[in-house]
């Protein structure tokens, strides 16, 4: 494999220091894209009841008490087939944090149109601990705009009324993923072929 080139300690900082401005001015950006988002309206949602481990949960039972629900929505492929992306999403979501997510009124949680008995039977295979959900037979997907797609929503509860404050599919996900994050920082990146990388970087199907 191609390495970067070697440079002075002297050149290296000087284009380190270009690249930090950059990295500061989009992280402003981000601060205030977050500023902006925490000012978004919400809007009412309606009852669903999921299929849960612990029996049929309603949405507002879904918050545990807390007021506010984040929901990654898990595709459905069918029998025996698991979407690549939604396993690499979920399993970097990291059970030790949801602990400290609680302790901010935040609740976390999976859902999937996926049967329950399925969807058991792939935490088992996964090692997975995070809360998993089927809302097979409702129109939960439907009514949050994934379809049969993926979503990440986040929902606030007034008493027994639930809305949604926020939403975000595909790189909005994708960002959130910690693996990721740390690629985005190396030499090579996620070597993956949609990335810009400089010519002879190792780079391989995004699902590949």
């Amino acid at each position: 494999m191609d390495k970067p080139r070697i440079v002075s300690e002297q050149e290296y900082r000087q284009v380190r220091d270009e690249l930090l401005r950059a990295e500061k001015e989009a992280t402003r950006q981000l601060d205030a894209i977050a500023a902006r988002r925490r000012r978004l309206p919400m809007v009412r949602f309606g009852e669903y009841t999921f299929d849960t481990p612990a029996g049929p949960r309603t949405l507002v039972e879904l918050f545990e008490g807390r007021e506010q629900l984040v929901v990654y929505q898990f595709m459905d492929l069918g029998p025996d087939r698991y979407c690549p992306g939604c396993t690499w999403f979920t399993d970097g979501v990291p059970a030790t944090a949801l602990p400290r997510l609680a302790e901010r009124g935040v609740t976390w949680v999976n859902v999937s149109n996926m049967p329950l008995s399925q969807i058991e039977q792939y935490k088992a295979e996964r090692g997975w601990s995070v809360p998993f959900v089927s809302s097979r037979g409702t129109t939960f997907a439907d009514d949050c705009g994934a379809g049969g797609g993926f979503m990440l929503s986040v929902f606030l509860r007034d008493g027994d009324e639930v809305y949604r404050t926020y939403d975000t599919t595909q790189r909005g996900v994708d960002r959130l993923v910690f693996a990721n994050s740390i690629f985005d920082l190396t030499p090579y990146g996620r070597q993956e072929d949609w990335e810009d990388s400089p010519a002879g970087w190792p780079q391989r199907p995004t699902y590949g």
